[in-house]
């Protein structure tokens, strides 16, 4: 048996960005789906979650032949498919997940759930999955069992989280490093509000978003919009005809930018200085990639009200989370107008229990 913990993730920013070679800064969360894997008597996979009423049984095998079962089961399901399809003999097991993560909320919680299963089914089985290999395999569950068309970075965080520290990855070569975010020391509190507005990734308007940004790429010329820099963005606009195009790539830019000098602001100590760069990514969500909704728009301004140096949205939009970093003594106003608000904590990322 083992059993293995991921955590959900809050993105301090870079949204949209990871699907085209750019940079992120996301964070792990104590929030976490805990995964348990054992040996079964029977010659089937078992999956069980605490949060669904009904077991999921099917018969071992690979994704071609995986049959119809709810979509949270094939994000543990996932995992099996594509290792049996990569040529690893998985036998018959019994699953179990347990998540405090909200779903939709924009906390990834299919990351948590996902991250939690492979490194437990990676223990259990004794397969030695180094962390690109495991980085990978969730990556893959997620694209193409689930068909979720995600870019990396919320497995990344919850693979290779640490406490205290935001995790700046670069989405080109899926490198990583740690990035100081304690904002308790200064005084500070990032706060997050689950505006109740669901959203999902697998939707048409993720994959629509992707699918832009891709083609404005190629009518660039360019592999990514990653390789397009601040400095080339007027006369790349200038080239582009489709107006929608234009904003895609507008904000993607100016998203690779701020992340890059929010990375830079954080490791010089400057922690309360970032909010502009929080607050101005979220109009280039709301205006430019137009990913937000009327109740985030309105979290993001009264968050300003109440003080907050700067806020965004939170995720791939169209409704979940929205985070504010605000000075400690607004928290208590903060969960006074927002019920559903936390304040959030840079945590490990997936490890081992017991």
């Amino acid at each position: 048996m083992a059993t293995w913990r991921a955590p959900g993730r809050v993105n301090l920013i870079g949204e949209h960005t990871d699907y085209n070679d750019g940079f992120v800064l996301p964070l792990a969360l104590s929030l976490g789906c805990t995964a348990t894997v054992e040996d079964s008597p029977d010659d089937v996979w078992t999956v069980r979650s605490q949060q669904a009423p009904d077991e999921v049984v099917v018969r071992r095998g690979g994704l071609a032949d995986a049959p119809e079962v709810p979509e949270w089961s094939r994000y543990v399901l996932g995992a099996l498919w594509l290792l049996v399809e990569r040529g690893v003999d998985v036998p018959a097991l019994r699953l179990v997940v347990d998540s405090d993560v909200p779903t939709g909320a924009g906390l990834s919680s299919s990351a948590a759930l996902v991250c939690s299963v492979v490194r437990a089914v990676d223990d259990h089985l004794g397969l030695g999955l180094d962390d690109d290999a495991l980085f990978a395999l969730t990556r893959d569950v997620e694209n193409d069992a689930v068909g979720a068309p995600t870019g990396g970075m919320d497995q990344l965080v919850s693979l290779r989280g640490s406490a205290d520290h935001a995790l700046f990855c670069d989405m080109r070569d899926t490198t990583t490093r740690p990035v100081p975010f304690d904002p308790a020391a200064s005084g500070l509190a990032l706060v997050v509000v689950d505006t109740q507005a669901p959203h999902r990734h697998s939707d048409g308007e993720y994959g629509a978003r992707r699918r832009g940004c891709e083609e404005a790429a190629r009518k660039l010329g360019v592999r990514a919009l990653r390789d397009v820099g601040v400095d080339d963005l007027d006369a790349s606009l200038a080239r582009l005809e489709n107006d929608e195009h234009r904003r895609y790539v507008r904000h993607v830019v100016t998203e690779n930018a701020r992340v890059l000098d929010t990375v830079a602001m954080l490791e010089a100590g400057r922690i309360g200085e970032i909010g502009p760069l929080l607050s101005a990514s979220h109009a280039s969500m709301r205006d430019d990639f137009r990913i937000t909704v009327p109740e985030v728009d309105r979290t993001v301004g009264a968050l300003l009200s109440l003080g907050a140096l700067g806020a965004r949205m939170t995720g791939g939009g169209f409704g979940g989370c929205v985070i504010g970093l605000m000075p400690e003594t607004a928290v208590e106003a903060v969960v006074a107008e927002f019920p559903v608000a936390f304040v959030a904590r840079a945590q490990t990322g997936t490890h081992r229990l017991g």
